[in-house]
């Protein structure tokens, strides 16, 4: 049976609600570390299972979980008819002639964030399941990868911050070092930096003793630094007394692990090795040396630090980041799916500290009148990221990537929660205070929640629409600030509460346009 005996209160909860399901396609979104594997190998087997992975290395892994019969799909392994088969999706889609289309009562597709991609499409049209369940432990807002194509609902959900805050997963303490390296102008590949211009970019001498430095000073217990590529790895190891290197051809990586977690060996330097999958009980420091767009990428490498382990009291996160252009390469915030974007650039070096705390810290950064001019800017990159419509309403989007039209005293504000896995968010009207008035829709398409948005201003708040209307505001908002409203800002910005909570006294307002002045006004009023 299971290694483990006794599942957690969460992780029961999860497999009853998939138990009691008869039919359709579904997915569960859990944070790594809490258990994911764990959960899908306690499900109720009402027929045979496929298990799908799309890594090499994941496809052993649920083995072990098993007290029934096992088979693997994978390069030069074969299935025989077993009760569970776990296969690679790369060697699958090859072999459905070896199958027929009823053969699987449940498919489950591990780190289903990759669902989409045409090799799962052919698997899931060829197949014919009672049920499809989708385990991922990717927040939406990093990589705008869409599910919905493959699932009906998210019917569980426990995120990072959860796991930490139930004390299932250890918090984390994050740092930012700037090492030098300037990625701004290597291209991308594949929704991410082109691995080979990336190496040649940042594995130089200075920038790799930069590294080194970073866990000579920040590094705490046993660490594990994500490189590059293999010359890379093996020249930030060389800086590293003790350093060992660990690469797709390393043989014997069991011995390495276990010498790493008796404290034998104090830090591993890999090249994409101990991302997805690979259990390493004890790390206490992780390192960032390889910058990456992609955020299902970048959490499968910090969740290798997550676990608990006696004596272990915090994971320390580093990283390493430079010049990157128009690009915001992942840091510890992307875990908890924030963008940083809406901080001004010389208010980043803040976005340090406790994980959990993170959100709150952006929050605080991105509430100056600099942060709300630049988050008015930002919607039509949101636009069209989302492809949406913003039905002519005056956005503001905030950090946590929310949408936000202030609609003066009298009506309050309108927030547009940012779209979940599925493309699903809510509408809320909410009072001047942040007290929710009326919930306009919920769990419905952005353009269907843009719609109703624009339907609900048309109709109840006529005498605001010099507020909400894009076109209204155009008319007038390029304009030079008027006199009235740069007293008005200034007054405001100096009353004791103000400049306690924004240090923005001495804010110049002088040369900010009508509309600019009109995004400070609706923070300060509101």
């Amino acid at each position: 049976m299971s290694e483990i005996k006794e599942l957690r209160p969460y992780q029961s909860e999860c497999v009853d609600i998939i138990n009691n399901l008869e039919s359709g396609s579904y997915l569960v979104a859990m944070a790594t570390g809490l258990g994911k594997t764990v959960v899908f190998s306690h499900l109720k087997r009402r027929g045979r299972v496929l298990i799908l992975s799309h890594r090499d290395e994941l496809v052993h892994q649920p083995e072990k979980y098993f007290d029934c019969s096992f088979g693997v799909e994978q390069a030069k392994e074969r299935s025989n008819g077993e009760e569970v088969v776990s296969a690679s999706v790369q060697s699958l889609v090859r072999r459905l002639n070896r199958f027929s289309p009823d053969d699987f009562d449940m498919i489950i597709t591990d780190e289903a964030h990759h669902a989409v991609a045409a090799s799962y499409q052919k698997i899931y049209d060829y197949f014919k399941p009672r049920l499809h369940i989708g385990f991922t432990a990717t927040p939406n807002r990093g990589d705008r990868v869409r599910l919905d194509k493959v699932y009906e609902k998210i019917i569980y959900q426990k995120d990072l911050k959860w796991g930490i805050h139930e004390h299932y997963l250890t918090d984390i303490d994050c740092y930012q070092v700037d090492i030098g390296y300037d990625i701004s102008k290597v291209k991308r590949k594949m929704g991410d930096f082109d691995n080979h211009q990336l190496a040649r970019a940042i594995d130089q001498k200075v920038m790799n003793e930069g590294i080194a430095k970073a866990y000579e000073k920040y590094a705490v217990g046993q660490t594990v630094i994500f490189a590059t590529s293999v010359d890379h790895a093996v020249n930030i190891a060389s800086l590293i007394p003790g350093a060992v290197v660990v690469t797709g051809a390393t043989k014997h990586r069991d011995e390495i692990i276990k010498k790493f977690t008796n404290r034998e060996i104090p830090c591993i330097v890999n090249c994409m090795v101990f991302t997805e999958g690979t259990d390493i009980p004890l790390i206490e420091t992780i390192i960032i040396a390889r910058p990456t767009t992609n955020t299902s990428l970048y959490i499968q490498m910090v969740g290798r630090g997550l676990r608990l382990y006696k004596g272990k009291k915090i994971l320390t996160l580093i990283d390493c980041v430079g010049v990157t252009g128009k690009l915001n390469i992942c840091t510890a915030p992307s875990l908890l799916g924030l963008d940083t974007s809406a901080v001004p650039k010389n208010m980043t070096k803040y976005i340090k500290g406790k994980l959990t705390e993170m959100e709150q810290t952006i929050a605080q950064l991105s509430d100056n009148p600099d942060a709300w001019i630049l988050n008015s800017s930002r919607v039509d990159l949101f636009s069209k990221s989302n492809q949406a419509d913003l039905r002519d309403i005056n956005w503001t989007l905030l950090y946590d990537e929310s949408l936000l039209c202030s609609l003066g005293k009298k009506h309050g504000k309108v927030l547009i929660t940012l779209p979940n896995e599925l493309g699903l968010c809510d509408a809320v009207l909410e009072d001047r205070y942040g007290n929710q008035k009326q919930i306009l829709c919920k769990d419905t398409p952005l353009q269907n929640a843009l719609n109703t948005v624009s339907n609900y201003l048309n109709r109840n708040c006529e005498e605001a629409k010099n507020l909400w209307s894009l076109d209204r505001v155009k008319e007038w908002g390029e304009k030079p600030i008027s006199e009235k409203q740069e007293k008005w800002i200034s007054d405001l910005l100096k009353k004791p509460e103000n400049v306690k909570k924004y240090h923005a006294d001495d804010y110049d307002v002088s040369n900010l346009t009508m509309q600019q002045a009109s995004a400070i006004l609706n923070h300060l009023l509101n």
